[in-house]
Protein backbone atom coordinates (compact mmCIF):
# COMPACT_ATOMS: atom_id res chain seq x y z
CA UNK A 1 0.00 0.00 0.00
CA UNK A 2 2.88 2.31 0.89
CA UNK A 3 4.64 1.49 -2.27
CA UNK A 4 1.50 2.32 -4.22
CA UNK A 5 1.17 5.64 -2.38
CA UNK A 6 4.82 6.44 -3.09
CA UNK A 7 4.28 5.65 -6.78
CA UNK A 8 1.37 8.09 -7.04
CA UNK A 9 3.38 10.75 -5.22
CA UNK A 10 6.32 10.23 -7.55
CA UNK A 11 4.13 10.69 -10.62
CA UNK A 12 2.69 13.92 -9.23
CA UNK A 13 6.18 15.16 -8.53
CA UNK A 14 7.33 14.38 -12.04
CA UNK A 15 4.34 16.08 -13.60
CA UNK A 16 5.07 19.16 -11.52
CA UNK A 17 8.70 19.03 -12.55
CA UNK A 18 7.78 18.87 -16.26
CA UNK A 19 5.57 21.91 -15.90
CA UNK A 20 8.42 23.83 -14.34
CA UNK A 21 10.88 22.61 -16.93
CA UNK A 22 8.53 23.50 -19.76
CA UNK A 23 8.25 27.05 -18.45
CA UNK A 24 12.01 27.27 -18.15
CA UNK A 25 12.42 25.70 -21.65
CA UNK A 26 10.20 28.31 -23.22
CA UNK A 27 12.27 31.02 -21.64
CA UNK A 28 15.58 29.53 -22.79
CA UNK A 29 14.58 28.35 -26.34
CA UNK A 30 17.19 28.81 -29.10
CA UNK A 31 20.21 29.25 -26.91
CA UNK A 32 22.44 26.56 -28.48
CA UNK A 33 22.95 25.97 -32.23
CA UNK A 34 25.24 23.45 -33.91
CA UNK A 35 25.88 22.15 -37.41
CA UNK A 36 27.14 18.72 -38.38
CA UNK A 37 27.26 16.79 -41.67
CA UNK A 38 25.00 13.83 -42.18
CA UNK A 39 26.10 10.21 -42.01
CA UNK A 40 28.45 10.69 -39.03
CA UNK A 41 29.10 7.53 -36.99
CA UNK A 42 27.33 7.02 -33.70
CA UNK A 43 29.04 8.93 -30.86
CA UNK A 44 30.49 11.65 -33.09
CA UNK A 45 31.07 15.08 -31.52
CA UNK A 46 28.37 17.72 -32.04
CA UNK A 47 29.17 20.45 -29.50
CA UNK A 48 30.59 21.19 -26.00
CA UNK A 49 27.42 22.16 -24.14
CA UNK A 50 29.09 22.15 -20.71
CA UNK A 51 31.54 24.81 -21.76
CA UNK A 52 29.01 26.93 -23.60
CA UNK A 53 26.52 26.81 -20.71
CA UNK A 54 29.22 27.04 -18.01
CA UNK A 55 27.91 23.96 -16.33
CA UNK A 56 29.89 22.27 -13.60
CA UNK A 57 30.75 18.60 -14.10
CA UNK A 58 28.95 17.88 -10.84
CA UNK A 59 25.71 19.19 -12.35
CA UNK A 60 26.04 16.90 -15.30
CA UNK A 61 27.07 13.74 -13.50
CA UNK A 62 24.94 11.23 -11.70
CA UNK A 63 22.13 11.46 -14.20
CA UNK A 64 21.42 15.04 -13.30
CA UNK A 65 21.45 16.14 -16.94
CA UNK A 66 20.09 14.49 -20.11
CA UNK A 67 19.16 15.29 -23.70
CA UNK A 68 15.64 14.72 -24.95
CA UNK A 69 14.88 14.83 -28.71
CA UNK A 70 11.57 15.72 -30.26
CA UNK A 71 9.75 12.69 -31.53
CA UNK A 72 10.25 9.08 -30.66
CA UNK A 73 13.80 8.72 -32.02
CA UNK A 74 16.70 10.08 -29.96
CA UNK A 75 19.35 11.41 -32.32
CA UNK A 76 21.66 13.00 -29.70
CA UNK A 77 23.05 12.18 -26.26
CA UNK A 78 25.10 13.94 -23.54
CA UNK A 79 28.50 12.56 -22.69
CA UNK A 80 28.39 13.07 -18.91
CA UNK A 81 32.09 12.93 -18.20
CA UNK A 82 33.04 15.50 -20.85
CA UNK A 83 29.85 17.49 -21.20
CA UNK A 84 29.88 16.97 -24.97
CA UNK A 85 26.80 16.61 -27.14
CA UNK A 86 27.27 13.56 -29.39
CA UNK A 87 25.24 11.68 -32.02
CA UNK A 88 23.19 8.81 -30.69
CA UNK A 89 23.00 7.10 -34.13
CA UNK A 90 23.87 7.64 -37.81
CA UNK A 91 21.76 10.45 -39.28
CA UNK A 92 20.56 10.37 -42.91
CA UNK A 93 19.60 13.84 -44.01
CA UNK A 94 17.61 12.64 -47.08
CA UNK A 95 15.52 10.36 -44.90
CA UNK A 96 14.76 12.99 -42.29
CA UNK A 97 14.38 16.07 -44.46
CA UNK A 98 13.64 14.92 -47.99
CA UNK A 99 12.83 17.76 -50.42
CA UNK A 100 13.75 20.35 -47.76
CA UNK A 101 16.50 22.80 -48.44
CA UNK A 102 17.42 23.10 -44.75
CA UNK A 103 17.36 20.23 -42.25
CA UNK A 104 17.30 21.16 -38.53
CA UNK A 105 16.85 18.76 -35.61
CA UNK A 106 15.80 20.10 -32.20
CA UNK A 107 16.42 18.69 -28.75
CA UNK A 108 16.54 19.87 -25.13
CA UNK A 109 19.22 19.63 -22.47
CA UNK A 110 17.51 19.13 -19.10
CA UNK A 111 19.60 19.91 -16.00
CA UNK A 112 17.53 18.70 -13.09
CA UNK A 113 19.83 19.99 -10.36
CA UNK A 114 19.48 23.54 -11.60
CA UNK A 115 15.90 23.13 -12.73
CA UNK A 116 16.83 24.43 -16.18
CA UNK A 117 16.06 23.40 -19.77
CA UNK A 118 18.28 24.47 -22.66
CA UNK A 119 17.04 24.29 -26.24
CA UNK A 120 19.47 22.97 -28.85
CA UNK A 121 19.22 23.20 -32.64
CA UNK A 122 21.42 20.99 -34.78
CA UNK A 123 21.54 21.62 -38.52
CA UNK A 124 22.28 18.49 -40.56
CA UNK A 125 24.28 19.51 -43.62
CA UNK A 126 24.27 17.60 -46.86
CA UNK A 127 27.09 15.48 -48.21
CA UNK A 128 27.23 14.13 -51.79
CA UNK A 129 26.17 10.64 -50.87
CA UNK A 130 23.57 10.18 -53.63
CA UNK A 131 23.90 9.88 -57.38
CA UNK A 132 21.31 11.18 -59.85
CA UNK A 133 18.91 8.39 -60.81
CA UNK A 134 16.24 7.86 -63.48
CA UNK A 135 12.96 6.16 -62.72
CA UNK A 136 13.50 3.98 -65.80
CA UNK A 137 17.00 2.88 -66.66
CA UNK A 138 15.85 1.98 -70.19
CA UNK A 139 13.36 3.89 -72.30
CA UNK A 140 12.02 3.35 -75.83
CA UNK A 141 10.73 6.11 -78.07
CA UNK A 142 8.83 5.43 -81.29
CA UNK A 143 9.37 8.07 -83.97
CA UNK A 144 8.17 8.02 -87.58
CA UNK A 145 10.82 8.24 -90.28
CA UNK A 146 8.89 11.15 -91.80
CA UNK A 147 9.22 13.29 -88.64
CA UNK A 148 10.52 16.77 -89.42
CA UNK A 149 14.05 17.74 -88.41
CA UNK A 150 13.95 19.93 -85.30
CA UNK A 151 11.11 18.04 -83.64
CA UNK A 152 11.45 17.70 -79.86
CA UNK A 153 10.63 14.84 -77.52
CA UNK A 154 10.46 15.18 -73.75
CA UNK A 155 12.73 12.80 -71.85
CA UNK A 156 12.41 11.50 -68.31
CA UNK A 157 14.14 13.59 -65.65
CA UNK A 158 16.74 12.36 -63.22
CA UNK A 159 16.40 12.91 -59.47
CA UNK A 160 19.07 13.56 -56.85
CA UNK A 161 17.98 13.91 -53.20
CA UNK A 162 21.11 15.85 -52.34
CA UNK A 163 20.89 19.63 -52.17
CA UNK A 164 22.93 22.56 -53.32
CA UNK A 165 25.96 21.80 -55.42
CA UNK A 166 25.56 18.11 -54.62
CA UNK A 167 22.25 17.97 -56.43
CA UNK A 168 21.62 17.41 -60.15
CA UNK A 169 23.43 19.98 -62.27
CA UNK A 170 23.61 18.87 -65.93
CA UNK A 171 22.62 16.38 -68.66
CA UNK A 172 24.61 15.02 -71.61
CA UNK A 173 23.64 12.84 -74.59
CA UNK A 174 25.82 10.48 -76.61
CA UNK A 175 25.38 7.77 -79.21
CA UNK A 176 24.03 9.09 -82.54
CA UNK A 177 24.37 12.03 -84.91
CA UNK A 178 20.65 11.98 -85.67
CA UNK A 179 19.82 13.42 -82.23
CA UNK A 180 20.92 16.25 -79.97
CA UNK A 181 19.98 17.32 -76.45
CA UNK A 182 18.27 20.46 -75.23
CA UNK A 183 17.82 21.21 -71.50
CA UNK A 184 15.03 23.57 -70.45
CA UNK A 185 14.72 25.18 -67.03
CA UNK A 186 11.32 24.70 -65.46
CA UNK A 187 9.44 27.22 -63.37
CA UNK A 188 10.39 25.29 -60.27
CA UNK A 189 14.08 25.51 -61.17
CA UNK A 190 14.33 21.90 -62.31
CA UNK A 191 16.14 21.03 -65.51
CA UNK A 192 14.10 19.19 -68.14
CA UNK A 193 15.92 17.30 -70.90
CA UNK A 194 14.48 17.19 -74.44
CA UNK A 195 15.55 15.03 -77.36
CA UNK A 196 15.89 17.00 -80.61
CA UNK A 197 15.86 15.39 -84.06
CA UNK A 198 18.96 16.79 -85.75
CA UNK A 199 19.03 14.64 -88.91
CA UNK A 200 16.26 13.03 -90.95
CA UNK A 201 15.52 9.41 -90.13
CA UNK A 202 15.42 6.56 -92.63
CA UNK A 203 14.09 3.24 -91.36
CA UNK A 204 15.60 1.39 -94.29
CA UNK A 205 19.00 2.77 -93.28
CA UNK A 206 18.63 2.18 -89.53
CA UNK A 207 15.53 0.82 -87.82
CA UNK A 208 16.83 1.59 -84.30
CA UNK A 209 19.07 4.20 -82.68
CA UNK A 210 20.76 3.58 -79.32
CA UNK A 211 21.36 6.65 -77.12
CA UNK A 212 22.81 7.20 -73.65
CA UNK A 213 21.52 10.02 -71.45
CA UNK A 214 23.84 10.99 -68.58
CA UNK A 215 22.88 13.11 -65.54
CA UNK A 216 25.61 14.59 -63.31
CA UNK A 217 25.61 16.41 -59.97
CA UNK A 218 28.03 19.11 -58.78
CA UNK A 219 29.75 17.21 -56.01
CA UNK A 220 33.46 16.69 -55.70
CA UNK A 221 33.94 14.12 -57.01
CA UNK A 222 30.86 14.31 -59.22
CA UNK A 223 28.33 11.51 -59.24
CA UNK A 224 26.43 10.48 -62.37
CA UNK A 225 23.42 8.42 -63.36
CA UNK A 226 22.57 7.06 -66.82
CA UNK A 227 19.55 5.94 -68.81
CA UNK A 228 19.55 4.08 -72.13
CA UNK A 229 17.19 5.43 -74.78
CA UNK A 230 16.25 3.28 -77.75
CA UNK A 231 14.59 5.08 -80.64
CA UNK A 232 12.49 2.76 -82.81
CA UNK A 233 11.97 4.28 -86.26
CA UNK A 234 8.43 3.72 -87.50
CA UNK A 235 8.08 2.88 -91.17
CA UNK A 236 6.47 5.13 -93.74
CA UNK A 237 5.57 3.93 -97.22
CA UNK A 238 8.43 5.80 -98.87
CA UNK A 239 9.65 2.95 -101.09
CA UNK A 240 7.89 1.39 -104.06
CA UNK A 241 8.35 -2.28 -105.00
CA UNK A 242 11.10 -2.84 -107.57
CA UNK A 243 11.33 -5.80 -109.94
CA UNK A 244 14.68 -7.52 -110.22
CA UNK A 245 14.41 -7.25 -114.02
CA UNK A 246 12.61 -4.88 -116.35
CA UNK A 247 12.02 -7.72 -118.85
CA UNK A 248 11.74 -11.43 -118.07
CA UNK A 249 12.31 -13.78 -121.02
CA UNK A 250 11.66 -17.50 -121.11
CA UNK A 251 11.54 -20.16 -123.86
CA UNK A 252 9.26 -23.15 -123.34
CA UNK A 253 8.47 -26.15 -125.51
CA UNK A 254 4.95 -26.38 -126.82
CA UNK A 255 4.49 -29.75 -125.10
CA UNK A 256 5.28 -28.50 -121.57
CA UNK A 257 2.73 -30.06 -119.16
CA UNK A 258 -0.19 -28.04 -117.88
CA UNK A 259 0.44 -26.88 -114.30
CA UNK A 260 4.16 -26.30 -114.87
CA UNK A 261 5.74 -23.14 -113.46
CA UNK A 262 7.27 -21.36 -116.41
CA UNK A 263 9.08 -18.67 -114.42
CA UNK A 264 8.76 -16.48 -111.33
CA UNK A 265 8.95 -12.70 -111.19
CA UNK A 266 10.37 -11.06 -108.06
CA UNK A 267 9.92 -7.56 -106.68
CA UNK A 268 11.36 -6.31 -103.39
CA UNK A 269 10.18 -3.51 -101.11
CA UNK A 270 12.39 -2.47 -98.15
CA UNK A 271 9.45 -0.96 -96.24
CA UNK A 272 8.09 -2.68 -93.16
CA UNK A 273 4.77 -4.39 -92.47
CA UNK A 274 1.99 -3.85 -94.97
CA UNK A 275 4.07 -1.15 -96.65
CA UNK A 276 6.52 -3.83 -97.72
CA UNK A 277 4.00 -6.60 -98.45
CA UNK A 278 4.09 -7.12 -102.24
CA UNK A 279 1.24 -8.59 -104.30
CA UNK A 280 1.54 -9.55 -107.97
CA UNK A 281 -1.08 -9.19 -110.70
CA UNK A 282 -1.45 -9.09 -114.48
CA UNK A 283 -1.68 -5.54 -115.68
CA UNK A 284 -3.38 -6.47 -118.95
CA UNK A 285 -5.59 -9.50 -118.46
CA UNK A 286 -6.56 -10.27 -122.03
CA UNK A 287 -8.64 -13.34 -122.74
CA UNK A 288 -5.76 -15.14 -124.45
CA UNK A 289 -3.38 -14.46 -121.56
CA UNK A 290 -5.79 -15.61 -118.85
CA UNK A 291 -6.68 -18.75 -120.85
CA UNK A 292 -3.06 -19.93 -120.93
CA UNK A 293 -1.34 -18.43 -117.87
CA UNK A 294 -1.96 -17.85 -114.16
CA UNK A 295 0.09 -15.48 -111.98
CA UNK A 296 0.32 -16.39 -108.29
CA UNK A 297 -0.39 -13.12 -106.37
CA UNK A 298 1.84 -13.96 -103.39
CA UNK A 299 4.85 -15.62 -105.02
CA UNK A 300 4.99 -14.16 -108.53
CA UNK A 301 5.09 -17.64 -110.11
CA UNK A 302 3.58 -17.90 -113.60
CA UNK A 303 1.94 -21.29 -114.25
CA UNK A 304 0.61 -22.84 -117.44
CA UNK A 305 -3.13 -23.61 -117.31
CA UNK A 306 -3.70 -24.72 -120.91
CA UNK A 307 -1.69 -26.65 -123.51
CA UNK A 308 0.41 -24.55 -125.84
CA UNK A 309 0.48 -25.01 -129.62
CA UNK A 310 3.35 -23.57 -131.60
CA UNK A 311 1.28 -23.80 -134.77
CA UNK A 312 -1.40 -21.56 -133.19
CA UNK A 313 0.83 -19.03 -131.39
CA UNK A 314 4.59 -18.99 -131.00
CA UNK A 315 4.96 -16.13 -128.51
CA UNK A 316 3.10 -14.33 -125.72
CA UNK A 317 3.73 -11.09 -123.88
CA UNK A 318 2.50 -10.33 -120.36
CA UNK A 319 2.64 -7.11 -118.35
CA UNK A 320 2.88 -7.85 -114.62
CA UNK A 321 2.52 -5.45 -111.70
CA UNK A 322 3.88 -5.56 -108.13
CA UNK A 323 2.03 -3.41 -105.59
CA UNK A 324 2.68 -2.87 -101.88
CA UNK A 325 0.13 -2.36 -99.12
CA UNK A 326 0.42 1.39 -99.40
CA UNK A 327 -0.50 1.51 -103.08
CA UNK A 328 2.96 2.02 -104.62
CA UNK A 329 3.75 -0.24 -107.59
CA UNK A 330 6.20 -1.26 -110.30
CA UNK A 331 5.75 -2.99 -113.68
CA UNK A 332 7.73 -5.52 -115.68
CA UNK A 333 7.29 -7.24 -119.05
CA UNK A 334 7.31 -11.02 -119.45
CA UNK A 335 8.08 -12.50 -122.90
CA UNK A 336 7.25 -16.18 -123.40
CA UNK A 337 8.51 -17.84 -126.58
CA UNK A 338 7.03 -21.19 -127.60
CA UNK A 339 9.44 -23.57 -129.31
CA UNK A 340 8.31 -26.15 -131.84
CA UNK A 341 8.38 -29.89 -131.27
CA UNK A 342 7.77 -32.61 -133.90
CA UNK A 343 4.16 -33.20 -132.99
CA UNK A 344 2.59 -33.15 -136.52
CA UNK A 345 2.93 -35.84 -139.26
CA UNK A 346 2.93 -34.82 -142.95
CA UNK A 347 -0.48 -35.04 -144.65
CA UNK A 348 -0.63 -35.86 -148.45
CA UNK A 349 -3.86 -35.77 -150.48
CA UNK A 350 -3.23 -34.25 -155.29
CA UNK A 351 -4.97 -38.00 -156.93
CA UNK A 352 -3.26 -40.46 -159.40
CA UNK A 353 -0.36 -38.82 -161.24
CA UNK A 354 -1.03 -37.64 -164.80
CA UNK A 355 1.78 -38.81 -167.14
CA UNK A 356 0.81 -36.22 -169.74
CA UNK A 357 1.81 -33.20 -167.56
CA UNK A 358 4.56 -31.26 -169.27
CA UNK A 359 6.35 -27.97 -168.78
CA UNK A 360 7.34 -25.49 -171.40
CA UNK A 361 10.94 -25.02 -172.33
CA UNK A 362 11.23 -21.94 -170.13
CA UNK A 363 9.68 -23.71 -167.14
CA UNK A 364 11.57 -26.95 -167.45
CA UNK A 365 13.95 -27.37 -164.50
CA UNK A 366 16.31 -29.54 -166.47
CA UNK A 367 17.15 -33.19 -166.94
CA UNK A 368 18.34 -35.34 -164.13
CA UNK A 369 21.55 -36.13 -165.83
CA UNK A 370 22.84 -32.60 -166.40
CA UNK A 371 22.80 -30.13 -163.54
CA UNK A 372 24.59 -27.55 -165.63
CA UNK A 373 23.35 -28.62 -169.10
CA UNK A 374 22.18 -26.55 -172.03
CA UNK A 375 18.60 -26.82 -170.86
CA UNK A 376 18.90 -24.49 -167.90
CA UNK A 377 15.84 -24.74 -165.71
CA UNK A 378 13.69 -21.83 -164.59
CA UNK A 379 12.09 -21.68 -161.15
CA UNK A 380 8.34 -21.47 -160.71
CA UNK A 381 7.34 -17.89 -160.03
CA UNK A 382 3.83 -18.30 -158.70
CA UNK A 383 1.94 -20.48 -156.29
CA UNK A 384 -0.05 -22.33 -158.97
CA UNK A 385 3.04 -23.51 -160.85
CA UNK A 386 4.71 -24.41 -157.56
CA UNK A 387 1.83 -26.58 -156.42
CA UNK A 388 1.80 -28.32 -159.80
CA UNK A 389 5.51 -29.04 -159.43
CA UNK A 390 4.96 -30.29 -155.88
CA UNK A 391 2.28 -32.67 -157.04
CA UNK A 392 4.55 -34.04 -159.78
CA UNK A 393 7.43 -34.57 -157.39
CA UNK A 394 5.30 -36.23 -154.72
CA UNK A 395 3.72 -38.53 -157.27
CA UNK A 396 7.07 -39.38 -158.83
CA UNK A 397 8.38 -40.46 -155.46
CA UNK A 398 5.91 -43.33 -155.56
CA UNK A 399 6.64 -44.33 -159.18
CA UNK A 400 10.33 -43.65 -159.43
CA UNK A 401 11.11 -47.30 -158.93
CA UNK A 402 8.84 -48.32 -161.83
CA UNK A 403 10.93 -48.43 -165.01
CA UNK A 404 7.76 -48.32 -167.13
CA UNK A 405 6.58 -45.08 -165.55
CA UNK A 406 6.44 -42.06 -167.83
CA UNK A 407 7.83 -39.80 -165.07
CA UNK A 408 10.90 -41.95 -164.56
CA UNK A 409 13.24 -39.85 -166.61
CA UNK A 410 11.78 -39.43 -170.09
CA UNK A 411 12.70 -36.51 -172.32
CA UNK A 412 10.94 -33.28 -171.43
CA UNK A 413 9.57 -34.62 -168.14
CA UNK A 414 10.49 -33.83 -164.53
CA UNK A 415 13.81 -35.53 -165.20
CA UNK A 416 13.84 -37.73 -162.09
CA UNK A 417 16.17 -40.70 -162.30
CA UNK A 418 15.99 -43.91 -160.37
CA UNK A 419 18.65 -42.67 -157.93
CA UNK A 420 16.11 -40.20 -156.52
CA UNK A 421 13.33 -42.81 -156.25
CA UNK A 422 11.83 -43.52 -152.85
CA UNK A 423 14.43 -41.33 -151.09
CA UNK A 424 12.88 -38.21 -152.65
CA UNK A 425 11.17 -36.54 -149.62
CA UNK A 426 9.38 -33.35 -148.78
CA UNK A 427 12.59 -31.46 -148.21
CA UNK A 428 13.07 -31.47 -151.99
CA UNK A 429 9.73 -29.75 -152.57
CA UNK A 430 10.38 -26.19 -153.78
CA UNK A 431 8.52 -23.08 -152.71
CA UNK A 432 7.91 -20.31 -155.14
CA UNK A 433 8.88 -17.81 -152.38
CA UNK A 434 12.33 -19.33 -151.90
CA UNK A 435 15.25 -20.24 -154.14
CA UNK A 436 15.29 -23.98 -153.48
CA UNK A 437 17.76 -26.03 -155.47
CA UNK A 438 16.61 -28.88 -157.75
CA UNK A 439 19.03 -30.90 -159.86
CA UNK A 440 19.40 -29.33 -163.32
CA UNK A 441 18.88 -25.77 -162.07
CA UNK A 442 21.42 -22.97 -162.50
CA UNK A 443 19.62 -20.72 -159.98
CA UNK A 444 21.32 -19.40 -156.84
CA UNK A 445 21.01 -21.68 -153.79
CA UNK A 446 19.73 -19.88 -150.69
CA UNK A 447 17.94 -22.56 -148.68
CA UNK A 448 19.29 -26.00 -149.39
CA UNK A 449 17.01 -27.62 -146.87
CA UNK A 450 13.96 -26.18 -148.53
CA UNK A 451 11.92 -26.54 -145.38
CA UNK A 452 8.63 -24.70 -145.45
CA UNK A 453 7.79 -22.19 -142.75
CA UNK A 454 4.60 -23.98 -141.72
CA UNK A 455 3.35 -27.54 -141.61
CA UNK A 456 0.52 -28.55 -143.97
CA UNK A 457 -2.83 -28.31 -142.27
CA UNK A 458 -4.65 -30.55 -144.77
CA UNK A 459 -5.28 -30.56 -148.53
CA UNK A 460 -3.05 -28.61 -150.82
CA UNK A 461 -3.43 -25.38 -148.81
CA UNK A 462 -0.67 -23.93 -146.69
CA UNK A 463 -0.35 -20.97 -144.38
CA UNK A 464 0.59 -17.72 -146.04
CA UNK A 465 1.66 -16.17 -142.72
CA UNK A 466 1.37 -16.39 -138.91
CA UNK A 467 -1.59 -15.18 -136.95
CA UNK A 468 -1.37 -11.76 -135.43
CA UNK A 469 0.18 -12.00 -131.99
CA UNK A 470 -2.00 -11.42 -129.04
Amino acid sequence: MCAAREGRWCRRQRALLWCVLLAAWEAAWGQLRYSVPEELPKGSFVGDVAEELALEPAALGGGGARVVSQGRTQYFALHASSGHLVTAERIDREQLCRLQEKCVLRCELIVEGEMKVYAIEVEITDINDNSPTFEESEKELRISETTAVGSRFLLAEAHDPDVGANSLQSYALSGDEHFSLSVQAGGDGEKRPELVLAKALDREEAAFHELLLRASDGGDPSRTGTARIRVAVLDANDNAPAFSQAVYTVRVAEDVPVGSTLLSVTATDPDDGTNGNVKYSLRKQTKVVTEFFHLEPDTGAIRLVRNLDYEEEDSYELLVQAQDGGGLSDKARVSISVTDVNDNAPEIWQAQPNPDWRFSQTQRPGTSGSQNGEEGGAWPNNQFDTEMLQAMILASANEAADVNATLGGGTGTMGLSARYGPQFTLQHVPDYRQNVYIPGSTATLSNAAGKRDAKPSGGNKKKSGKKEKK
